[in-house]
């Protein structure tokens, strides 16, 4: 699964990255969780372009009545997202991308969970497969753009930490998974595998990252009690 990642570079980077005209900044954050705002990437309906939109974490269909199902919805395993009612629309129709420095995984010592940074061995950003929904809100609820994000099973880099991953889509394939209408399952199940082994790396951090207030790179430096 994916319930931690952060966002770290310039702006100016992903705009390169994903050929954008413009990107509004952010702020960097070492410890993005559920149901925090973040930049998403999707496709312009009418100039095809790649813009970036910020939306919430966490996906409210538009059918929902309330945003409650948001706390389960962070992710949508890729092997069922097509054809569950909660994703099934955004599949079809609304697919993003959803840029990252690294995201977190823990791994269980004892009674510790101990987390782990996960990352790209080339040092490049991410950009997980993810689908966005427009939820018109409710009596006492706002409006709200929201996503998810799509995750396979483990790399054999990630396996001794988790069986899940989130899926990551390269450059070349970025149109090819912003682009639904175009038809091709086979072409859809290589861009939701795994990760090739040797992708990505992993150094373990602070486990301060556990909290979700807690932000900062110092993050990044493991407790030394390690």
């Amino acid at each position: 699964m994916c319930g931690r990642y952060a966002l770290t570079v310039e702006p100016d980077v992903l705009t390169a990255l994903f050929a954008l005209k413009a990107l509004t900044e952010y702020d960097r954050r070492y410890n993005l969780a559920p149901s925090q705002e973040a930049p998403v990437i999707v496709r312009d309906g009418a100039s095809e372009e790649h813009v970036a939109r910020t939306m919430r974490w966490g996906l409210v269909p538009s059918w929902s009545k309330d945003s409650k199902i948001a706390y389960k919805t962070i992710n949508a395993r890729s092997e069922t997202a097509a054809v569950k009612p909660s994703f099934r629309s955004a599949f079809k129709r609304r697919r993003c991308l959803v840029p990252a420095s690294w995201f977190y995984e823990w791994k269980r010592d004892g009674k510790e969970k101990i987390p782990y940074r996960i990352r790209r061995v080339d040092g490049d950003p991410l950009a997980f497969a993810g689908l966005w929904e427009e939820w018109n809100g409710s009596g006492t609820e706002a409006a709200r753009t929201t996503f998810t994000i799509l995750t396979t099973s483990a790399s054999d880099d990630l396996a001794d930490l988790h069986d899940r991953m989130p899926c990551i889509v390269e450059r070349p394939d970025f149109d090819r998974w912003l682009t639904p209408e175009i038809e091709d399952e086979e072409a859809t199940a290589r861009l939701l595998g795994p990760a090739p082994a040797g992708t990505l790396v992993t150094d373990r951090v602070s486990t301060r990252v556990n909290n979700v207030r807690n932000e900062g790179p110092e993050l990044l430096t493991p407790d030394t009690m390690f």
